[in-house]
């Protein structure tokens, strides 16, 4: 891979991981065009998927500062449950269990949790098939055309007025289920998940920073799926510096184009990504039975 390639895909990862156009599917069809190899790029898609979670670290490090504490929190007062519900067992004085949920942010953290393990038990029976979804540019190009659905749906949503307080777990069920449909390449992440939040009724703001924040463990995890393929790949030195080059593109990229994300979804704006995705997705589809 040429470091013109690395610095265009670490502008096209950066850009559409966050914007509602579906990375996965625009990297699928740009490696097709390209004919890049998907082997020695297993590295750079881990690499690109890092610059993107670095980017949402920056954005909002104050709340994932706020929910790791509160995580450990919720970790440590379950571990005391644990031991006082082994110790009533034997002791007549019953010591009463500690309340875990009371902070929005112990309550956002539990959210997370429920839509990434329904995210992770849509996604990985399939993740095989996922893979080998984006090797043409037939399901991509499909998958697009349903993203400019998606999004034109979410141009007439409401903005509602549930936040981290007051939204369900039945919320971050259908959320998971956005997520985890999600991983078919085309199908935007980004424009699936905050239409969904924004059908259960979250306000704008917080269905921007739902998105975003489940997207950390989501990328974690696709993370830890490709490393074992890059057991038996061999890299050279000019390889992987162009690599690291196109993760710092797709890191300083994606800020920018959260912060974009965000005043998008404020002022209602998905029309002309809808349009833009539906373009992609019909050329997409062409290109496959043309050429």
């Amino acid at each position: 891979m040429t470091l013109l390639q690395s610095i265009l895909m670490g502008i096209i990862q950066g850009a559409t991981e966050f914007l509602p156009v579906s990375s996965s599917g625009h990297l699928a069809i740009f490696k097709n065009i390209f004919h890049i190899n998907t082997e020695t790029g297993i590295l750079f898609d881990v690499l690109l998927h890092l610059g993107t979670l670095v980017a949402i670290f920056i954005v909002y490090r104050k709340d994932i500062g706020e929910l790791i504490i509160e995580g450990c929190s919720i970790v440590g007062l379950a571990c005391t449950n644990a031991f006082y519900f082994i110790r009533n067992l034997f002791c007549k004085n019953k010591k009463e269990y500690k309340k875990i949920i009371t902070t929005s942010y112990r309550r956002f953290v539990m959210l997370i949790i429920v839509s990434t393990i329904i995210t992770t038990c849509l996604a990985l029976p399939f993740e095989k098939f996922i893979g080998g979804a984006g090797e043409t540019l037939l399901i991509p190009g499909i998958c697009l055309c349903v993203t400019a659905i998606v999004l034109f749906i979410a141009d007439n949503l409401k903005s509602g007025d549930k936040d981290a307080s007051t939204a369900t777990y039945k919320n971050s069920v259908f959320v998971g289920l956005a997520q985890g449909i999600a991983t078919l390449p085309g199908i935007s992440r980004s424009g699936s998940t905050i239409t969904a939040g924004l059908a259960c009724g979250f306000n704008r703001e917080f269905a921007v920073k739902y998105s975003f924040i489940m997207s950390i463990p989501a990328i974690l995890g696709a993370v830890i799926l490709e490393i074992p393929d890059m057991a038996n790949t061999s890299f050279t030195t000019a390889e992987i510096a162009n690599y690291i080059v196109g993760m710092a593109v797709a890191a300083v990229v994606g800020y920018m184009c959260i912060k974009a994300m965000l005043l998008t979804v404020k002022k209602n704006k998905f029309k002309g990504f809808s349009i833009y995705c539906l373009c992609a997705g019909i050329l997409s589809v062409v290109c496959y039975f043309v050429l």
